[in-house]
């Protein structure tokens, strides 16, 4: 799937247009200004398969080796929970529940996010269950 395949409306649930939202992201038009905008972004390359994205945004120091993005997940929606990481914080935290179709089944994801800044801009740092 890619960017011109979905709905003019982004897949991380903000409700705005694509252009507007990851997609300036993705394309390195612009810097995320939260951490919670970073981890929806996160989410909108999972669901159009952005393997470089998820690795730029995540911090050098806990990048894995390879990232795996499958293309039969199908991913059904975001919630955020709770945000914390704003445009003049270091770090930054958000627990967030998504869902995502694996083989016919939904299966819930729900991860307590870190972020920090690595040369001026948010990253993935890790997260928990």
């Amino acid at each position: 799937m890619s960017w011109e395949d979905l709905a003019v409306r982004c897949p991380c649930g903000s409700g705005r247009d694509i252009d507007e939202c990851c997609g300036a992201l993705h394309s390195r038009r612009r810097d995320a200004l939260t951490a919670e905008e970073l981890m929806r972004s996160r989410y909108s390359a999972f669901v159009v398969g952005d393997v470089a994205w998820l690795r730029d945004s995540w911090a050098p120091s806990s990048r894995p080796k390879r990232i795996h993005v499958s293309a039969d997940d199908r991913w059904l929606g975001l919630t955020v929970v709770e945000a914390h990481g704003g445009p003049f914080d270091d770090t930054g935290r958000v627990h967030f529940i998504a869902e995502v179709e694996r083989d016919g089944t939904t299966v819930r994801l729900e991860e307590r996010s870190r972020f920090v800044r690595h040369e001026g801009r948010w990253v993935y740092l890790d997260g928990a269950g």
